[in-house]
């Protein structure tokens, strides 16, 4: 009797530093990362995209559900293609404030200054569109099942932004409602749906961001 053969596996590649080392690390990448803001007016000025691209390689290095790798990045700069996704982003937006917000979600937007016109995507110099593979697609055309995709493409967004501020630029999170239009503005297939807009570029000379902070560590970490 025969018996199924074990994948592949390499010996992990892995660079032990020294506990001050370590400790210098962790405080230095933590107190960086404090530094990052969420801004809706960027600069035009451009960003080369060889940028762009170490920012994607970085989000594809998320771990995902059985190594899936279940997204797919497009990223944007033609600025009549952003023209155009900038008009179908203000349709929808529109019908959001107007038809489908709640108050209770009105007054969590409040302080933010959200609403229904989106400068950031024509003044960005890149608009970076993550979708999420809700299925795979063999070669037949048959569907594969992909597992946590919300999940996986969380993480891979959140590596994204944090490469976007390594590199001294800065970035928004935008998810229009519904977000359908995405896919066929930018010929997505149908196993992929948008889950975030990342508009990417310098923060305009004079940007301004909502005079809020963030929680300390007591109130996010519970240690046991």
């Amino acid at each position: 009797m025969t018996t199924p053969s074990s994948p592949p596996f390499v010996t992990l590649r892995h660079l032990r530093l020294a506990p001050d080392e370590s400790a210098r690390r962790a405080a230095e990448f933590a107190a960086h990362l404090d530094t990052r803001r969420t801004t809706r007016h960027f600069s035009p000025e451009p960003v080369p995209r060889a940028w762009i691209e170490h920012a994607i390689r970085a989000a594809g290095t998320a771990p995902s559900g059985a190594h899936q790798q279940p997204w797919t990045f497009v990223a944007v700069s033609d600025p009549e293609l952003k023209q155009r996704l900038r008009e179908a982003a203000e349709d929808e937006e529109r019908r959001f404030y107007a038809e489908r917000i709640t108050p209770e979600w009105r007054a969590a937007l409040e302080p933010l200054g959200t609403d229904a016109v989106k400068t950031h995507l024509t003044d960005a110099p890149w608009v970076v569109v993550l979708f999420r593979h809700a299925h795979g697609v063999n070669a037949d055309g048959s569907k594969r099942t992909f597992y946590y995709t919300q999940e996986s493409c969380g993480i891979a967004a959140g590596l994204f932004i944090a490469a976007v501020h390594t590199m001294g630029l800065v970035t928004l999170t935008h998810t229009p409602s519904p977000m359908g239009f995405l896919g066929e503005l930018l010929g997505r297939p149908a196993n992929e749906k948008a889950f975030l807009v990342l508009p990417v570029g310098y923060p305009a000379p004079d940007a301004q961001v909502p005079a809020i902070s963030r929680k300390p560590l007591a109130e996010i970490a519970v240690f046991r």
